[in-house]
């Protein structure tokens, strides 16, 4: 259950990811901060809200909460009953609507995204 607790706390940091890196690159453009216009952090950022926009389309379950799923089954646990961090994650991370939901969501804020590469422009890769 360990191992699955840990692919939850990745799943989550992922989230985490993406989520900040757009509120940090519109804070830190109004903050100055130079760091945020670094071209792997936005080429990542943008790479990981590509992924997860690319899956809701195609209708592809996030290879990490397959892995998770994998993970409880075979250690005979019960899908997140138990411990404290699959419990708090799984309410932040798992909720239901319909698939197009989540589409047009992750769709909304992938342009987000790009709109902030034409607003803060990251710097040109050396």
């Amino acid at each position: 259950m360990l191992a699955a607790d840990a692919v939850l706390l990745l799943h989550a940091s992922f989230v985490l990811f993406v989520i900040s890196g757009l509120v940090l690159v519109l804070v830190g453009k109004g903050l100055n901060w130079s760091w945020i216009r670094n071209w792997w952090f936005r080429v990542s950022h943008l790479a990981a809200i590509g992924i997860v926009v690319a899956q809701a389309w195609l209708g592809v379950i996030c290879p990490l909460t397959t892995l998770e799923m994998w993970l409880r089954r075979q250690s005979g646990d019960a899908i997140y009953a138990g411990t404290f961090i699959s419990h708090w994650l799984e309410s932040i991370l798992y909720y239901r609507a319909p698939a197009w939901v989540f589409a047009v969501c992750y769709t909304a804020f992938a342009a987000l995204v790009v709109l902030s590469w034409v607003w803060v422009r990251p710097r040109q890769r050396r």
